[in-house]
């Protein structure tokens, strides 16, 4: 069971998948989930890691001030370039974030979590840490706080079990305590975290566990019978999981989705998956749509649930096939990130994802909009020519979209309104710097205060001299 989920995780390794949808209508009408019955019944910490104040500013900001020199009309200024500045092991280091909180951008990597302006990159603060930032959640509470994953040591086989809680406000670390470290198949291997209600959940293939924010005291331990959660997806107060039952035939796995109370970890409800369909992407916690995988068939499918854990839809997308972006925090081997995908995006009543490129370069796509209470397509709506873009989120009552730059053209941002048409550029990046905007490894966005910023998912250099070259974000603003 383990190399076999080894094997399905190294497959997906990449970061961007294309797939059609299985479902009702022009899929030939594959029902791919049922609902369950009714929900079943289901250490101190350390001294804390103190936060080092960069009071002279600047970090490891890059002034290029030509960067801006062959800017057009009505392009946008680069505000900003870092570079990265910590000496790193030789396979480079995996990057968490970045996380906009006020006017802090916050990124972790390697053996510290830092806080940088995001008006004009300067180095804010700095937390060291003993040991490797392993996983972190998708997103900070809303008030700031987030709890990082640690290693428990430095060498080779030292496993992620120690969370770290930081105030990414003010770049103070509070709690840190660690999970209950056990072995055989009950041991909690390359677990992922989730923030929801006022608790921090952690799980992987063998174990879940759910912990206080406030001062991360154990709420809760996988249940201790029948099917057993493996990730989590938070948002606000709603937790939910992805779990797996006992099964005699792995390659003919039983799954559900359950929503959980973050104080108690038990099920509010359980949905159940038909047989050899597995939970893989979380895309929105609220409304809820999740992405669910069938390995032996070689098939997808986007499903809808209610607020009561009810089927509400069943995408139906035709012969198109769809794009989403889910890299982010490194290889997990035997566990599941079920957040952080870019290429969908949800509202109350639709769903949004982009169509795969007609060509690799010079190619152009669509957004489709599903109504989430039929699952089929409402409208929708090209780039324009040699364009592709990227939902990212939803932005003022619009979809927020990334249209994606080349080597000879700067991307964008831009909105497009709840009945499509063409997108409404806010901030056309200069062609001049495109071949650094398109330079970011694993790419990931944040748009907060006009502002863009394209930061790198991993670090990783051929020498120590292009290791200090390597740019780490940029931002772009008016």
């Amino acid at each position: 069971m383990a190399v076999a989920g080894a094997v399905a995780a190294l497959l997906a390794v990449g970061g961007v998948s294309w797939w059609a949808l299985s479902g009702d209508g022009e899929q030939g009408g594959t029902t791919v989930a049922q609902p369950s019955g009714s929900p079943s019944e289901p250490s101190g910490p350390s001294a804390p890691a103190t936060g080092d104040t960069d009071d002279e500013g600047g970090g490891d900001r890059e002034a290029e001030d030509d960067l801006n020199a062959g800017r057009q009309p009505g392009e946008a200024k680069v505000e900003w370039l870092l570079k990265n500045d910590v000496d790193l092991p030789r396979n480079g280091a995996n990057v968490y974030g970045p996380w906009i909180v006020g006017d802090t951008l916050v990124k972790a990597m390697y053996r510290s979590v830092e806080g940088f302006s995001t008006a004009d990159g300067g180095k804010k603060w700095s937390i060291p840490f003993a040991t490797d930032v392993c996983e972190a959640p998708h997103a900070p509470t809303a008030d700031g706080v987030i709890v990082l994953g640690l290693k428990d040591g430095t060498g080779d086989r030292a496993d992620c079990r120690v969370l770290q809680q930081v105030d990414l406000k003010n770049g103070k670390a509070g709690w840190k305590t660690e999970v209950p470290k056990s072995t055989g198949f009950s041991a909690l291997s390359d677990p992922t975290l989730a923030i929801a209600g006022g608790t921090v959940a952690a799980a992987g293939t063998g174990n879940s566990y759910g912990f206080s924010l406030t001062d991360g005291k154990q709420l809760f331990g996988k249940p201790s019978d029948g099917c057993q959660p493996y990730a989590f997806a938070g948002e606000g107060n709603r937790l939910i999981a992805a779990a797996s039952c006992r099964v005699s035939d792995y390659k003919n796995p039983q799954q559900e989705v359950w929503e959980v109370d973050p104080a108690t970890g038990k099920p509010k409800w359980k949905y159940q998956l038909a047989r050899g369909w597995e939970v893989d992407k979380v895309y929105s916690v609220s409304p809820l749509v999740v992405n669910a995988v069938h390995e032996q068939k070689k098939q997808r499918t986007v499903l809808a649930l209610t607020d009561a854990g009810r089927l509400r839809s069943q995408l139906s997308g035709g012969g198109d096939k769809f794009r989403s972006q889910c890299g982010g925090g490194g290889l997990i081997v035997f566990g599941q990130r079920l957040q952080g995908c870019v290429g969908v995006a949800a509202d109350a009543s639709t769903f949004y994802m982009s169509t795969e490129p007609t060509k690799l370069t010079r190619g152009t796509n669509d957004v489709v909009a599903f109504d989430l209470n039929t699952g089929k397509p409402k409208w929708r709506a090209n780039a324009g020519a040699e364009k592709t873009m990227l939902p990212l989120r939803m932005e003022g009552g619009r979809l927020l979209v990334y249209v994606e730059g080349s080597w000879d053209r700067g991307g964008a941002v831009a909105t497009l309104a709840p009945t499509g048409g063409q997108p409404s550029v806010l901030l056309q990046h200069p062609a001049s710097v495109a071949k650094i905007e398109r330079d970011f490894w694993q790419p990931r966005y944040a748009y907060a205060g006009g502002r863009f910023f394209i930061a790198s998912g991993r670090v990783s250099a051929q020498n120590d001299k292009a290791e200090l070259e390597t740019k780490t974000v940029i931002a772009y603003g008016k």
